[in-house]
C-alpha cells in the first residue's frame, strides 16, 4: 500500500529532500528577479544628498522611480524614468506616469536627484507627477556621506 514516505517496516516517515530543493530554487530565482529589477531602475550616477534623520522607505507599495541626474561639465540635468530620457518630453512622462499609476490611489514618485541638482528640475518632475494625478511623492537621499 502506498504510503507517505519511509519503508513500511520501521513505521517512520523520510524527510522528502528533493520538493524542498524545488521550492527553495523557485524562492530564489523570484527574489533574484525582483532585486535585478529594482537594481536596474536606480542610476548608480547620481550623488544624493545627505539627510542624517531620513526614514526607510516602504517597500510595500507600487512606485514610480525618476532619476534627475546632473551633468556638472555641460551645466544641463537630464530626467529619465525607465532608462528613457524625458527633461524636453515631460508630457510624454505624464502620459505614462498616469497609465502606470491607473486606479491605484497609493501609487508613488519618489524622485532620486543629484546633490549638485538646480530645484527647477526636481520642480518639473514633482509638476509631471502632480499632472498624473499621483499626490504622494518621495525624495530618496543618503543618511550618510558616501566615502
Amino acid at each position: 500500500m502506498g504510503g507517505g514516505g519511509g519503508s513500511a517496516d520501521s513505521g517512520e516517515p523520510e524527510f522528502q529532500i528533493a520538493p524542498m530543493i524545488d521550492v527553495l530554487l523557485v524562492m530564489l530565482i523570484f527574489f533574484m528577479t525582483i532585486t535585478s529589477t529594482q537594481v536596474l531602475r536606480v542610476d548608480n550616477n547620481i550623488t544624493l544628498p545627505v539627510a542624517p534623520n531620513s526614514v526607510k522607505k516602504d517597500n510595500a507599495r507600487s512606485e514610480a522611480l525618476i532619476n534627475i541626474r546632473w551633468d556638472d561639465k555641460t551645466k544641463k540635468a537630464d530626467i529619465t524614468f525607465d532608462d528613457r530620457s524625458y527633461i524636453d518630453k515631460l508630457d510624454q512622462l505624464v502620459a505614462i506616469l498616469k497609465e502606470r499609476r491607473g486606479k491605484d490611489e497609493k501609487y508613488r514618485v519618489v524622485i532620486r536627484g543629484d546633490q549638485k541638482l538646480p530645484a527647477r528640475y526636481v520642480a518639473q518632475a514633482m509638476g509631471a507627477a502632480g499632472e498624473a494625478g499621483i499626490s504622494d511623492i518621495s525624495f530618496a537621499v543618503a543618511n550618510k556621506e558616501a566615502l
